[in-house]
């Protein structure tokens, strides 16, 4: 930041009166205000004399120099008295004693901190100077940020003057220089895919700045994207040999030679984070530790010292393996607290779950980790690879502690390992990992009798103990050993006082026959089961077995109240008695779950003594109900007016009650997985048509992006169950959702399918709702393959069927995508109309989220119509709404859409940012949308004069084209032919 503009350091006045309220703005058109009250500052040689004056540095500026800074050499012959008018009329504008007479010229004095947006640009860039010197980038990055948005515009807009015209250069360099600063901090932070749509658009306004041009070569290549960081130096090359006949320079050069060579060194930033925040982010995200640990001593040394080695080492992994129970996440969890001060920058935890059905999958831990670490949802990506390779590189010089806690195997873990020195992992596994390279492999084993023996005598105290050494023998020596069947057996004799440790060992020894017959492995971890479950009270029984029943990671305390039927309160009392038994573990406030092997034995236990045992079905349906009916309340907030929720199976058992959106989808989204899991369970199951309408009901977690992957496996499920079963109607709304999830991954050919057996069922159930939604659903398709007449039929039978229901909102929706219909037949005025009507609907109705739709469909006809400002209105609506309501992929197909106006308005730099911004967050639409914003993108370079970045772009998009069989590959054959080239 070279040459920084400085003007004076603005005195606080003496007194609390008026002048301290006045402000100044130069960095844009030259203005005042008093208060929120805006000052006429007059003619054009006024406001050069107030910025001349403002820009002076708290010096006396004499008349001979302002009349040079006003007109240069050439004055007029009344200069003096034409400078003395205007300096009395400011005076008359400002306030007594800001414009004062000295020496023979002026001077402002008495203006208050910050009361000029210039020098409050030099703080925050001397601000972010210090904390870039201290290391800190994201306070540096957030601080320049801050910096160039005081920029209205450009400076001393609209001032004559040669004085000006300076300052405005000098000005402008010295913003984007800023600029980029701060883009080189993003790139250091990893932010390389939001970088590149400002890069692109500042390299558009700024052709022959390098230094922007060599951001943006880095920032591609750092986004996967190679082949047009090389087109951009081809590019800048031949710019600069036909406007300058030049070289690029030295630095950019040798970014072009690392870029070939895939230089290692280019592919991670130094010091990533995705998003910039006010304070370093470290987890800790450790289970509380037991006050009680007990023995282990040569493991928590062995394990102490791999982790100590850490700094040294390229990664310290150490991996614990035993039966369940034996205590393997206690023992971790000890250690890792032990170890917390080697690893200052943080320690994050999960449990993998992997000795159930359901194992956490990797890309979901990822992101969890990847928040955790300050990472915005934005900047997190798709596939697991680009999540994997992001972790590391955040991780990349910290020094943070990851516990994998109940890992089901080596594959699992290897995406979650950090991978730099520094930093350290502790795996535990029901499974020994020998596959798992590098990693210090541990084996446990259940306890010694003395550590057995130690563990009991501290949860049940010295004194009870040492009466009855013999009777605590045996205790211990039933529990198999094992630390967990130990801790449940001595709290429950510690909870009882008037028991002695010889009752505990005589209801032991009752079991004796049991554990003979559980001899190894988990059967005894099982039979440790029994004890505690033996000595429930009889809610607390019920509630164990039944609340085993359910899938999901976890459950909530009002789902739990649901599968219980009983009130919130006395539900978590419940639930909490269990927590204090280690049946049940509290995952977070009002969130709760098993351990596996935990929940295996509750459903055992369901089955074996749950009387009569339809309650067991009793307490799943009350849980379907209880999701359904809140899941269709979150609907039908997000889509007032959409008669769906009126068309869905029944419930008997109610939902949660929103009335604030945000806590609606909050819930929603918090809930996805035992949402689906759930759903999933209900498969062969009266239970059936309710499962499929919640998936349906649930709609926004496969739209959104989020959980799109788990919601398009559990359709596929429930298309498999609802064949299986014969039953048509809940057949056929199951493919209209998988028909939804097809859509918008741009799996077209199988969205196809889907819809038209979807309509075949609907029609053969007389369901009318789900073939007006298959009817809309092949329109959809028949747009995507250019079937416009034929999208127009399906569209007109969806319109029908909605009508006829009363169905207002989904019948906006229709007229929003006839519009399309009759735009793709040429019929731009029919567009606007169906559009109009479509939106006018949603008015009407009063939706939320799917008003957004009716915009971006009026916005895409008057983008055809060329009424170009008009459809960027629209999408400005749009965007907003789609951005509230978190529909990320729907926002990123809306900056697609308003770059194609863009690009249509002859505005190509501003359509490249937009695209950019589309490609960086994704579009409804998957691979093919890719290949349309790469496309356009390339049509935009293409203008700007970017030509092998434009055909880089163009072959990205036709090699997506080609592998999807889409019909837009000719129009980018045609586009990459010598021929168009020119």
């Amino acid at each position: 930041m070279d040459e920084v503009p400085r003007v004076p350091k603005q005195r606080r006045p003496g007194s609390s009166e008026e002048p301290e309220t006045l402000r100044f703005s130069v960095l844009g058109p030259v203005r005042a205000w008093r208060g929120e009250e805006s000052l006429n500052t007059g003619s054009p040689q006024q406001r050069a004399l107030l910025a001349a004056l403002l820009l002076r540095e708290g010096r006396t500026a004499t008349a001979a120099e302002l009349i040079d800074a006003l007109w240069g050499e050439e004055p007029p012959s009344q200069a003096l008295a034409a400078l003395r008018t205007y300096a009395s009329r400011l005076r008359k504008v400002l306030d007594a004693g800001v414009l004062v007479s000295e020496s023979g010229g002026y001077v402002i004095r008495s203006v208050a901190d910050g009361a000029l947006d210039l020098a409050v640009a030099q703080d925050l860039a001397a601000d972010a100077e210090k904390a870039k010197n201290a290391g800190d980038l994201c306070r540096a990055r957030e601080l320049l940020g801050r910096t160039v948005a005081l920029w209205d515009g450009e400076a001393l807009a609209g001032v004559p003057g040669p004085y000006a015209e300076a300052q405005r250069v000098r000005l402008e360099e010295w913003r984007l220089q800023l600029l980029e600063s701060r883009l080189d901090m993003d790139l250091e932070q990893g932010c390389h895919a939001e970088a590149v749509s400002e890069l692109t658009a500042l390299t558009a306004a700024h052709p022959l700045r390098e230094r922007l041009r060599e951001l943006l070569m880095l920032a591609l290549y750092r986004s996967g994207r190679q082949a047009e960081a090389l087109a951009v130096y081809a590019d800048t090359r031949r710019l600069l040999a036909d406007e300058l006949g030049v070289d690029p320079r030295p630095e950019l050069r040798e970014l072009q030679q690392r870029i070939l060579q895939a230089d290692p060194g280019l592919a991670e930033p130094s010091a990533p984070v995705a998003e910039p925040t006010t304070t370093v982010v470290r987890p800790a995200q450790l289970p509380a530790t037991v006050p009680d640990f007990t023995g282990r001593s040569s493991f928590v040394t062995e394990l102490s010292e791999v982790l100590a080695s850490a700094e040294a080492r390229v990664m310290a992994v150490s991996a614990l393996a035993g039966i369940g129970g034996v205590g393997k996440t206690t023992l971790a969890v000890h250690v890792a607290h032990q170890a917390r001060s080697a690893f200052p920058d943080g320690q994050l935890y999960v449990d993998l779950q992997g000795a159930g059905s359901r194992a956490a999958e990797p890309e979901t831990v990822l992101g969890s980790f990847l928040r955790a670490l300050g990472t915005a949802d934005s900047a997190i990506p798709d596939s697991l690879e680009e999540r994997s390779a992001l972790y590391r590189s955040v991780l990349d010089g910290r020094r943070v502690l990851v516990l994998l806690d109940n890992a089901r195997d080596a594959a699992q873990v290897r995406p979650l390992l950090p991978g730099t020195s520094g930093c350290a992992a502790l795996v535990t596994s029901r499974v020994r990992m020998v596959d798992l390279a590098g990693a210090h492999l541990i084996d446990l084993d259940v306890m010694s009798p003395d550590e057995a023996l130690s563990l009991f005598t501290k949860i049940v105290g010295e004194e009870r103990v040492a009466s009855e050494r013999e009777a605590a023998l045996d205790v211990v020596a039933a529990c198999g050993f094992l630390p967990l069947a130990i801790r449940i057996a001595a709290s429950r004799l510690a909870a009882r006082r008037t028991w002695t440790v010889s009752v505990l060992a005589a209801k032991l020894a009752d079991e004796r026959r049991r554990l003979d017959e559980l001899q190894a492995g988990d059967l005894a971890v099982k039979a440790t089961f029994e004890l505690g479950y033996g000595q429930l009270e009889p809610a607390q029984a019920r509630a164990f077995r039944l609340l085993g029943l359910a899938d999901g990671p976890d459950i909530s305390l009002a789902a739990a109240a649901a599968v219980l039927d009983l009130p919130v309160e006395e539900t978590e009392d419940l639930l909490e008695s269990l927590v204090d038994t280690s049946l049940l573990e509290s995952a977070a406030p009002g969130r709760y779950r098993y351990h596996d092997l935990v929940r295996l034995y509750a459903r055992a236990c369901a089955e074996r003594d749950e009387q009569p045992p339809s309650e067991r079905d009793a307490a799943m349906s009350r849980l379907l109900d209880f999701y359904l009916a809140t899941a269709a309340g979150v609907y039908a907030i997000e889509r007032p007016g959409d008669r769906l929720v009126d068309d869905l199976e029944a419930t008997d058992y109610p939902g949660l009650v929103f009335t604030d959106g945000s806590a609606a989808l909050d819930w929603l989204y918090t809930e996805a997985a035992p949402i689906l899991a759930c759903v999933r369970q209900a498969a062969g199951t009266e239970r059936l048509q309710r499962a499929v309408d919640l998936l349906w009901a649930s709609r926004d977690l496969s739209e959104s992006g989020a959980n799109s992957h788990q919601y398009e496996t559990t359709a596929v499920a429930m298309r498999e169950a609802t064949q299986a079963a014969g039953d048509v109607r809940a057949e056929g709304r199951a493919r209209n959702t998988l028909t939804g999830v097809l859509l918008v991954s741009g799996r077209i050919q199988q969205a196809a399918q889907e819809a038209r057996l979807a309509m075949e069922c609907s029609t053969a159930a007389g369901d009318s709702t789900a073939s007006s939604w298959a009817a809309q659903d092949r329109g959809l398709i028949a747009l995507h393959q250019h079937r416009y007449a034929d999208g127009k039929v399906f569209f007109d039978q969806a319109i029908e069927g909605f009508r006829t229901a009363g169905n207002g909102l989904c019948e906006a929706t229709a007229l929003c995508n006839l519009s399309r219909a009759h735009m793709g037949m040429g019929n731009t005025a029919k567009a606007i109309e169906f559009a109009q009507h479509g939106l006018a609907v949603h008015i009407e109705v009063g939706s939320t989220m799917r008003l957004a739709n009716g915009h971006y469909a009026l916005g895409v006809a008057l983008t055809k119509a060329d009424r170009h400002a008009e459809a960027l209105s629209q999408y400005s609506e749009a965007l907003t709404i789609f951005v509230d309501h978190r529909q990320r992929l729907w926002e990123g197909t809306t900056h697609f859409r308003i770059a194609e106006a863009h690009i249509a308005a002859r505005r190509p730099a501003r359509a490249a940012q937009h695209a950019e911004q589309a490609l960086a967050i994704g579009c409804i639409g998957g691979d093919r949308m890719r290949g349309n914003v790469l496309t356009l993108l390339g049509r935009a370079l293409s203008t700007l004069g970017q030509l092998d970045r434009a055909r880089a772009c163009w072959r990205e998009a036709l090699n997506l084209y080609e592998e999807n069989g889409a019909p837009e590959a000719d129009e980018v054959r045609a586009l990459l032919t010598p021929t168009a080239a020119a």
